[in-house]
């Protein structure tokens, strides 16, 4: 009798035993994705995006168009998620399609740029406004920075548990005061005209790189594909209830501030939701603000760390020199070693971004150019394995593919370019670093 070939399932290679034990609900992979993406963002670029669109009907279409673009790359990931779940996420996919050499390259650019520069610019807006609560002197937003690296990494060393329940409850606290600010825009606070303000023509392109920098994050799901429960049906839902709900409440609150201080206003405001809540709240809304600031990047943070720790334990198991990452907690469900190494890197980002006293905006430059340009590759991944590989039992298929994923390529390919443009001697920094990570290649486990 001709033996039949069972489709390949999806694989959970390079796991400790430990790990292959689901331990994050859909509410929990929900508020993760939540946490990462809902942060100091929506706080700071909506006046920029006014800026350069100059229309209510272009800024609302802009952040519609962010929740969709998001969407279309959720579907490339969600494929990928569903059929390769690995602790090591964008990693393991970059393995799989290009092999050893180039997925060291990006586990070396995340650990070092990526993953830990993004943990830094956030602490650093986390320590800018918790410095107007309770200031601690010249360096409070630096000393508040490393004081939230540390207290988060410890957190998440402490167990799987612990981080999680944080994060579900700062979430919750988070859309509960994003709420409060809509609804005082909407409801409490006279209407505003919402005329176009700016005689020059739309600038979309530099409006939609703020944008989508304001929606950044839902592909950090894709590390917990493997801790996920029923991570077939659980990984696809997470990602769109995810999205749909961030791009709600990205309309509702661009809506808000329409409707309140209007395009001019909103063009020229500097703290754009410290402006709305002061019509409404006098100076305490100054305060909320800042309460809402700190809480967003709080989240923003403990999911980053979460996240980006389990890329550094994936890749100690197959370089040489780097193995001593590959250590993992059974009773906390924690990689202890891959968090203490990314919290060193992310504390000298802290101190690099303290001297040239611009932490911000270095680190924003630092990040970017890498981010795209691995965001590409792993997008691009998704037709090379359905190339590669198509007998392996896919229990999601992206829809209208090729069409999809080419889209989603476009749209990396662009904010590739558009962040080599605009971004500052940071990006060159940031550039150079990958490429000290080149001799790491030559040292990976067969």
């Amino acid at each position: 009798m001709t033996k039949v070939e069972k489709p390949a399932l999806p694989e959970r290679s390079h796991l400790s035993p430990e790990i292959c034990h689901p331990r994050l609900s859909l509410t929990d992979a929900i508020a993760l994705i939540v946490g990462l993406v809902i942060g100091a963002g929506i706080f700071e670029t909506p006046s920029l995006v006014a800026v350069n669109l100059g229309s209510a009907s272009g800024v609302i279409g802009a952040w519609i168009a962010g929740g969709l673009i998001s969407l279309v790359g959720a579907l490339c990931y969600a494929e990928l998620a569903t059929t390769y779940p690995h602790v090591g996420g964008s990693y393991y996919y970059l393995r799989q399609a290009f092999g050893q050499r180039l997925a060291t390259l990006f586990a070396w650019a995340r650990m070092t740029v990526i993953q830990t520069g993004s943990i830094a610019l956030l602490a650093f807006v986390l320590g800018d406004y918790a410095a107007q609560i309770v200031p601690l002197g010249s360096y409070s937003p630096a000393i508040y920075a490393a004081i939230s690296v540390t207290g988060l990494t410890l957190l998440n060393m402490a167990g799987l548990r612990q981080s999680k329940r944080a994060q579900t409850w700062v979430t919750s606290a988070l859309v509960l005061g994003l709420l409060l600010v809509i609804v005082l825009g909407l409801a409490f606070t006279p209407a505003t005209s919402t005329a176009t303000v700016i005689s020059q023509r739309p600038t979309w392109g530099l409006a939609l790189v703020f944008v989508m920098l304001s929606y950044g994050g839902w592909h950090e799901a894709a590390y917990l594909s493997a801790e996920i429960e029923q991570p077939r049906r659980n990984m696809v839902r997470s990602l769109l209830w995810g999205i749909a709900a961030i791009t709600t409440v990205y309309v509702l609150i661009n809506w808000a501030y329409l409707h309140s201080l209007g395009v001019s206003g909103m063009a020229r405001s500097q703290a754009i939701a410290a402006d709305l809540l002061c019509q409404t709240l006098g100076e305490p809304g100054a305060l909320l603000v800042s309460l809402l600031v700190v809480l967003a990047t709080l989240g923003s943070i403990n999911a980053s760390i979460l996240t980006g720790a389990r890329t550094n334990y994936a890749v100690g198991q197959d370089i040489s020199p780097l193995s001593f990452l590959d250590r993992w907690q059974p009773g906390t469900s924690s990689p202890t070693a891959a968090y203490l190494f990314q919290g060193a890197i992310a504390l000298a980002l802290v101190g690099l971004g303290t001297l040239t006293r611009q932490g911000f905006e270095t680190m924003v430059d630092y990040t970017a150019p890498v981010f795209w340009g691995f965001f590409l590759l792993s997008t691009a991944s998704l037709m090379v394995l359905r190339s590669r590989d198509p007998r392996r039992l896919r229990p999601f298929r992206v829809p209208f593919y090729p069409a999809t994923p080419l889209i989603f390529c476009s749209v990396c390919a662009y904010l590739l370019f558009s962040s080599l443009v605009y971004a500052g001697i940071g990006a060159l920094v940031g550039v150079l670093v990958l490429f000290l990570g080149i001799p790491l290649i030559w040292h990976t486990r067969p």
